[in-house]
């Protein structure tokens, strides 16, 4: 399969240059506008998705090759872009600096982040994936966690990258140590996109969930390292996996100790960049990790109360039914 997947590949990546792309996507009847700069250069905004033969892709999860030996402008997308190199590396340059990316890491390119690709060699494979919003149904999400109701960390983690607001400017690196599992999942992905059959669609997406869960938990035990940028140099994505990987125990202080933040400012940066304060993620966490416990275990609930990190029974009643509608009796009763 992997030689399959080169081979289709080198086919598609061949040399390309601006001028021709800007004419063919002109001849099919859409624009490429220019909406900024970068000191000289300018910035174009690419909101539409385009095959390897620069046809118009409206998929909701899209694949293409990046060109070899090919310039690509300064550009930003109202989507999450995920570019892998899968022979040799490239090299991301953002408006301030510049990310070196190795051969099968990740990096998960935030809405509107303003970015662009230098030359890759003609030896080089890059692919460039595309996750609109409408890529992944709630069901579908849910599935990071197996819940039916509320959301997660991890949902969170995928929310802030695609939001229009929150993904502006912001990236993330994922250095896999060329991770077997998640590399027969990144080439079963692009097999399945370039050789559709039946239930190709819905396997590219549960495998793109897989794929993400992956990276997750690997990066929260340390497996795989992970930058997380933001205009304003804070790590959200490391604070987001402290809070998951410490929730039964966790508190402000011992949070802004270990990152070396003032307790106030903390609170309130987590507010601004998600939406929700210190203990409503905690919470959040919390009951997520009950709701496993409730769906696959049969320990008595007062237990799982505790594990999670509620002393209070009741307490924990109230703020389990606040989050999922129902008691946690109930929730096992309709999920166990």
């Amino acid at each position: 399969m992997k030689e399959r997947v080169l081979k289709v590949l080198r086919k598609n990546n061949s040399p390309k240059t601006w001028k021709d792309v800007l004419e063919t996507v002109k001849k099919n009847g859409n624009l490429t506008k220019k909406i900024g700069n970068v000191g000289t250069e300018p910035i174009y905004r690419f909101f539409d998705t385009y095959s390897d033969n620069l046809t118009l892709n409206s998929n909701s999860i899209s694949i293409a090759v990046q060109p070899t030996e090919s310039f690509v402008p300064f550009h930003v997308h109202d989507y999450i872009e995920i570019m892998i190199p899968l022979n040799e590396d490239c090299v991301v340059v953002l408006e301030h600096s510049e990310v070196k990316v190795n051969q099968d890491d990740l990096i998960f390119m935030g809405n509107r982040t303003i970015h662009k690709v230098k030359p890759i060699s003609k030896k080089g494979i890059v692919v460039n994936i595309a996750l609109r919003s409408s890529a992944f149904s709630l069901n579908e999400l849910d599935y990071l966690k197996n819940q039916k109701n509320g959301s997660n960390i991890s949902n969170i983690l995928f929310s802030l990258l695609s939001d229009e607001e929150y993904g502006e400017g912001r990236y993330s690196l994922f250095k896999t140590k060329h991770n077997a599992k998640i590399k027969e999942l990144v080439y079963d992905i692009i097999y399945e996109y370039y050789y559709p059959d039946i239930q190709s669609d819905q396997l590219i997406r549960l495998e793109m969930l897989t794929l993400f869960s992956r990276l997750i938990r690997q990066t929260a035990n340390s497996e795989i390292k992970v930058t997380d940028y933001h205009k304003k140099n804070n790590n959200l994505l490391s604070l987001l996996l402290y809070i998951e990987k410490n929730y039964s125990n966790i508190t402000l202080q011992k949070m802004a100790k270990n990152f070396g933040f003032n307790p106030n400012y903390l609170s309130d940066y987590l507010k601004k960049q998600t939406g929700k304060t210190f203990i409503q993620l905690v919470h959040l966490q919390r009951v997520n990790v009950a709701a496993e416990f409730l769906t696959y275990t049969t320990a008595p609930i007062e237990r799982i109360a505790n594990q999670v990190g509620y002393e209070n029974p009741s307490y924990f009643y109230k703020i389990f039914k606040k989050y999922f509608g129902i008691s946690p009796a109930e929730y096992r009763n309709k999920n166990s």
